[in-house]
Formats: structure tokens, C-alpha cells, sequence
């Protein structure tokens, strides 16, 4: 019996273990990292050999069909077992448990990186910071000693990664779908911006953090069209266009976006709240007049609310009043008044809490009073909550 046939008997006999028989995690992982380093060595032989000429691809390729690795993993097995030769404390220190797998990963890389000037590595160093900080921070380790050692290589491999960088929106459903590859000034930009606005917005504020992070995003492009400051396309502002009947205004089916889906209705009354609507008379499918367009909300109204409210009214909510937009409490849709007594600044998230999410708010004398959805139907161990006006 060969000494892998041995391994693969001695594997299938501790996979036999029960499950509920204690195994130290630690021990484990150590083992399976030693495996790793010596799956490393071999494709790296394999490579030297050329054994990926005899199937007419590259030693990534060979490597990722042949281990059933993705081509990430594959060259990364590539890169170490090649490393590992010029490093013998690492590659020790990987075999007697010393450092994991990933720790070895990421000196090495570094190793690679640097080529000729890998002699500045003092393993013994790189040994102890294995062992003493996360993967996340060894990395950022090896960035800084790129950075002293080899800028103008680091300089070199930030523009190619910077070309790299990719956004894609495409449709899923109903639904879109966000896939990007940002640059790190652009990433940590974006990152900033939605946890500035991705805290919870009060004691009432049931979402997940990623659910918060994505009404964050929609937050700040909403905020930047509403600013007016983005370049205009065919004379107009960057916006949303929804086609919608009188009825459909008042609560009825039908309504759509530019692009023909569908709209419920509710989310058409609370983009009337303060939408710019334009009258467009029709015979047949033909237009035969467009009105002049008018805001639910005139700037003046708008000034005045800003004046009497510094953030989002909803209860517990600090979102600055900038960051909001003007609700009619009796709805504009089902015949409200843009008068000050009827609005109420509310944010992005909170705006469609009242509309699509049923919250209900109502006025008794100089209060707003916020109610939840259970509340309105009997639901128990809710209550209302209230607010001042002003």
C-alpha cells in the first residue's frame, strides 16, 4: 500500500467517528493545513515537470480541473508551493503547526510580490506576527511592507487592479441586483456613506443591518437627485417617472414606471407626496396635451417645514431634515392639502414605512400621533407613540 493510499485509508477511518465524539478544532485544522501545504508542493512539481502540457492548458487551469479548485484557489496553491521553497522557516513552521495555512498564504504572496528584494523577509519575524494577529491584519502587514519595500511595484499593481473595477445593476425579478468591484478610495467612500446613514432610526426600527444598508444606498441616490446637482439628461434633472391615472393616484391598479413595470399603488402616493406632476391628456394612445408641471409641495412650503423641523419627524429618528421629504398626513392623493398643518418631513425609510408599510399617523391638536400596523388592527403589546408638531 503506497503512503497515499495509506492517508486516504486513515482519513476514511477518522470520518467514521461519530459525530458527537470530541475532535479538537484546533488540532484538526493544523492537520488539514499541513495537507494543504503538501498539495502545494506537488501541483508546484507538477508544474515544474509540465505535466500541464500534456492537456494543452496552463498550470492554473491544470491545477483548478484536476483538484476541482476554482482558478483563485489554484493559482494560490501554485504561489505557495513555489514560495515555500525560498522560505524553509515558514514552510516549517507551517508543517509543525506553528502558523495556519492562510497565515503562509499571505507571506508568501508578499514573497512573490516582491521578487528579488524577498530577502528583506525576516521569516522569524513574519513567524511571530502569524501567530499574533488576524489574517485580515497580516495582510494589512504586507501591504505596509509593499509599500516601504517596493512602491513603485505596489503603484504598479494598483493600476491594474484599479482596472479591475466594475459596476453591474441588472434586474432579478421585480427586484435589482448591485454587483460591483470598486477601487479602495471609491469603496471606502461608498462604505462611509452608507454607515453614516445605516444606524437604526429609533426604538421602532425592526430591520436587519443589511436590510439598513440597502435603504442606506437608496437613501443617498435619492438624496442626490432630489439636490439637483447631477448633469442633466435632455434638459431635465435625473429623476423618476411614474404614469399614473387620476385613479391610479387615488389607490387604484394600473400605475408603471418609465420602463413599463408595474408600480404599486401606494409607493405612487407616496412619490406624489412631493413629486413634480405633469397633466397628459390623451386620445386613444395619442398625446394631445401636456400641462405645465407643478410641485405638490412649493418651494416655499418647503422652506417654511424646513424652518419648523431640524430632522425626520417620526419619533426617535435624528435624520437631518435635508435628508427628508415632505409627507402630506392626510395623503395628497386622496385629496390632503399642501398646507403646513398637513406636513410632515419625514426620511427616505420612514416615508415608505407610513405608505407601504401601514403605519398610520394622525393629528389630535398640536400632536402627531404614530401608529403601528397592530396597533390599528388589535394587535397587543404595542402602543402608540406620539410627537409634537412642532
Amino acid at each position: 500500500m503506497s503512503d497515499l493510499e495509506r492517508l486516504e485509508a486513515a482519513v476514511a477511518d477518522f470520518d467514521l467517528l461519530a459525530d458527537d465524539d470530541f475532535v479538537d478544532p484546533r488540532r484538526l485544522s493544523a492537520a488539514i493545513d499541513r495537507l494543504q501545504a503538501k498539495l502545494c508542493r506537488v501541483v508546484h512539481r507538477a508544474q515544474k515537470r509540465g505535466d500541464h502540457l500534456l492537456t494543452a492548458q496552463s498550470p492554473c487551469s491544470f491545477v483548478a480541473t484536476t483538484c476541482q479548485l476554482s482558478r483563485t484557489s489554484a493559482s494560490d496553491r501554485l504561489c505557495v508551493g513555489a514560495q515555500l521553497e525560498s522560505l524553509p522557516r515558514i514552510a516549517a513552521a507551517l508543517r509543525s503547526g506553528e502558523i495556519g495555512y492562510q497565515a503562509a498564504s499571505v507571506v508568501c504572496h508578499l514573497s512573490e510580490q516582491l521578487g528579488e528584494k524577498r530577502e528583506l523577509i525576516d521569516e522569524e519575524t513574519w513567524v511571530g506576527f502569524a501567530q499574533r494577529f488576524t489574517i485580515k491584519e497580516l495582510r494589512y502587514l504586507t501591504y505596509q511592507a509593499r509599500q516601504q519595500w517596493d512602491p513603485e511595484g505596489m503603484e504598479r499593481d494598483d493600476e491594474e487592479d484599479y482596472e479591475q473595477r466594475y459596476l453591474h445593476l441588472s434586474p432579478l425579478g421585480r427586484m435589482w441586483k448591485l454587483d460591483a468591484l470598486l477601487d479602495p478610495e471609491a469603496g471606502a467612500a461608498l462604505r462611509t456613506a452608507i454607515e453614516a446613514l445605516s444606524k437604526r432610526a429609533g426604538a421602532s426600527d425592526e430591520r436587519s443591518p443589511k436590510q439598513r444598508r440597502a435603504d442606506a444606498l437608496g437613501a443617498i441616490v435619492q438624496h442626490a437627485m432630489d439636490r439637483g446637482t447631477l448633469p442633466r439628461r435632455n434638459g431635465a434633472r435625473p429623476h423618476i417617472a411614474v404614469h399614473a391615472t387620476i385613479e391610479g393616484l387615488q389607490g387604484a391598479p394600473g400605475s408603471t414606471l418609465e420602463d413599463g413595470t408595474p408600480i404599486a399603488a401606494k409607493t405612487v402616493q407616496r412619490l406624489a407626496c412631493d413629486g413634480t406632476l405633469s397633466r397628459v391628456v390623451k386620445a386613444g394612445s395619442v398625446v394631445v396635451d401636456v400641462g405645465r408641471a407643478t410641485r405638490s409641495v412649493s418651494p416655499a412650503q418647503w422652506r417654511a417645514l424646513k424652518a419648523r423641523h431640524k430632522t425626520c419627524g417620526f419619533p426617535g429618528c435624528d435624520r437631518p431634515i435635508n435628508w427628508t421629504t415632505p409627507h402630506h398626513v392626510e395623503f395628497w392623493a386622496r385629496g390632503g392639502k399642501s398646507d403646513l398643518p398637513n406636513l410632515l418631513p419625514l426620511c427616505y425609510y420612514h416615508h415608505r414605512l407610513v405608505h407601504e408599510g401601514r403605519w398610520q399617523i394622525v393629528r389630535g391638536g398640536e400632536r402627531f400621533h404614530f401608529m403601528h400596523p397592530l396597533d390599528r388592527w388589535g394587535g397587543a403589546g404595542r402602543s402608540p407613540t406620539e410627537e409634537l408638531a412642532a
